[in-house]
């Protein structure tokens, strides 16, 4: 694989807008945690992340705007000197340069969106 890991058949669905989920494979991004970009160009992008039980969004910063919404499961939701539990069908907002992490209470997963882009995301 070259080092921009982006398959063919999803550069062809950012370009016409359509993304069929077989389309995309899972990226494993660290133990317990594998994602897939499902939608992206310069000024937007969406992943979806899997986290099992126990796994963590290490504490981070980034120059992104970001919003994620808990498809299942819950997660410990780490904003900057703030900690809350969020379950299914809840979602927060990062501020660009706004440092955060989670930890996953139970299997879970998540769509997150950033603007601009996460070009970081597209190199291997």
């Amino acid at each position: 694989m070259d080092e921009n890991y982006i398959s063919d058949k999803m550069i062809d669905a950012a370009i016409t807008g359509y993304i069929r989920e077989n389309d995309v494979e899972w990226e494993n991004i660290q133990k317990g945690v594998r994602r897939k970009i499902l939608g992206f160009d310069e000024n937007l992008m969406m992943t979806l992340v899997e986290f099992k039980k126990g796994a963590t969004g290490l504490v981070h910063t980034h120059p992104h705007r970001q919003v994620s919404y808990i498809i299942s499961g819950s997660f410990e939701v780490h904003i900057e000197n703030d900690k809350k539990s969020l379950k299914k069908g809840d979602s927060f907002f990062i501020p660009p340069s706004i440092e955060h992490g989670v930890i996953a209470l139970e299997d879970a997963l998540m769509v997150e969106v950033f603007t601009p882009s996460r070009e970081d995301f597209l190199k291997k």
